[in-house]
């Protein structure tokens, strides 16, 4: 059997070993009885097993009297904006985001239609741990009901943060690899409002993944190929659930996920001054390009609830992670592919650059993740040990440890579902970033 994780934003694991229908059932239980009356809404990202853990989750819910809006395949951004736009008390998004096709998972979402915070997430681990196996006996049955346009609500909120006639004006072709995931549905959809020439790869959202899921350069080898042979002016590609992007320019090469965020910081910050907020293991670059516009800048702890919580407390007015997650709370705060293809196809028109020359305007860090077997119990005098050798670096404990220099930085945090530790440097070029990860290592 396979680990089940379970993180405070909801679970996900192999379906039919550590996640069966009625491990599914039981976690939509939990976190029902923390919410108050009213709807639910519940969508899957297209995976081949999404259909089925819906199905049975909404079976166990309406069983207990709860009442559901069955959104079908949709992304986890549109999910968020549904939740709102329908007046629901919560949702569920059936999707393992990035992981390969035999996982599956719930992500939960509150009524203002983000992740739940880590308080509300460890509250229905508790309650999901102590739950008898699933039974309701003399509740009224909830109703489901259809929901039959899932998509209009997040296409015009959208609208409403770029200009559409300049993005129009431009006529744009872009390839969109939506690699058989939930991003088609509004992927297609909102590049054709803005005016744009199409080639979609993996338009069906039926979950056969062309590549493997996480849009990693690796993965997306072949997609940058397809960029330069269709002539396309931008390559987007999407995770299942669509809320993490991955950008090709006009050349083929891959910019990756770490630029969607900088690129879109950069233009937001020319449009409107504000903070942002980025967890502590996005590159440096938004927090150059935060000084660079006289604003201030904010890290959170990883996660997409910690740092929405951060971007809330802050009055951000855009921020994200380093993984390919926009978060602009004009639309949500929930990690947006839509958006974050909106805001560069908004920057192109605007700057009349191609998305290549925009990102070479940036600054330039080279960064490495690795990671080394280490215990729980042995992290507290590892970050004492890193702390002392490190003696010239500024220390951030907020998740992990941090150390950071003028033109590096250095993260070392716990992963969460193995005995190993993850070691992240960025800095200058990539040797010194190789020499700060092993310097780490040897110290650790």
């Amino acid at each position: 059997m396979s680990e089940l994780i379970v993180s405070v934003s909801g679970l996900r694991g192999i379906v039919g070993d550590t996640l069966t229908p009625e491990v599914a059932v039981r976690y939509g239980l939990a976190f029902s009885s923390t919410l108050p009356d009213g709807p639910l809404v519940i969508t899957h990202d297209g995976r081949t097993s999404g259909r089925m853990l819906v199905d049975a989750v909404s079976a166990g819910l309406a069983a207990a009297g709860r009442d559901l809006i069955d959104a079908d395949v949709a992304a986890t951004p549109t999910t968020g904006v549904l939740v709102r736009h329908t007046g629901a008390v919560g949702g569920i998004q059936v999707s393992a985001s990035h992981n390969p096709p035999e996982y599956n998972g719930l992500k939960l979402m509150g009524a203002d239609g983000r992740v739940i915070s880590a308080s509300e997430g460890e509250q229905v681990k508790d309650r999901w741990r102590d739950m008898p196996p699933a039974r309701v006996v003399g509740k009224q049955t909830g109703k489901i009901d259809r929901c039959q346009d899932t998509t209009t609500a997040h296409q015009e909120m959208i609208a409403e943060i770029v200009d559409v006639p300049r993005i129009r004006a431009r006529g744009f072709r872009v390839l969109l690899d939506a690699n058989h995931g939930s991003g088609s549905l509004l992927g297609r959809r909102l590049l054709k409002g803005l005016g744009c020439q199409v080639d979609m790869l993996g338009g069906q959202p039926d979950g056969r993944f062309e590549h493997p899921p996480e849009p990693t350069a690796a993965n997306l080898a072949d997609v940058c190929g397809q960029v330069t042979a269709r002539r396309a002016d931008v390559g987007f590609c999407q995770d299942p659930d669509a809320d993490r992007l991955a950008v090709m320019d006009e050349q083929g090469r891959y910019l990756g996920e770490e630029y969607t965020l900088a690129l879109c910081v950069d233009h937001v910050l020319r449009q409107r001054k504000g903070p942002v907020v980025t967890n502590c293991s996005t590159s440096r670059m938004s927090q150059d390009i935060a000084v660079r516009h006289g604003v201030p800048f904010f890290s959170a702890a990883v996660g997409e609830a910690n740092v929405t919580d951060v971007m809330i407390r802050q009055q951000a007015v855009i921020g994200g992670e380093g993984n390919g997650g926009v978060i602009d709370p004009r639309v949500g705060y929930v990690r947006d592919s839509f958006v974050g293809m909106a805001l560069l196809l908004d920057a192109m028109a605007e700057r009349e650059m191609s998305v290549g020359q925009l990102a070479d305007a940036l600054p330039h860090y080279s960064m490495l993740k690795t990671k080394i077997p280490l215990q729980r119990d042995r992290l507290a005098a590892a970050y004492d040990a890193l702390q002392k050798h490190f003696a010239d670096a500024t220390v951030d404990r907020q998740d992990g440890l941090r150390l950071d220099w003028a033109d590096k930085w250095l993260l070392i945090r716990p992963s969460n579902t193995e005995p190993l530790a993850r070691i992240i440097a960025e800095a200058a070029t990539a040797e010194e970033a190789k020499r700060l990860c092993d310097e780490a290592a040897r110290t650790i």
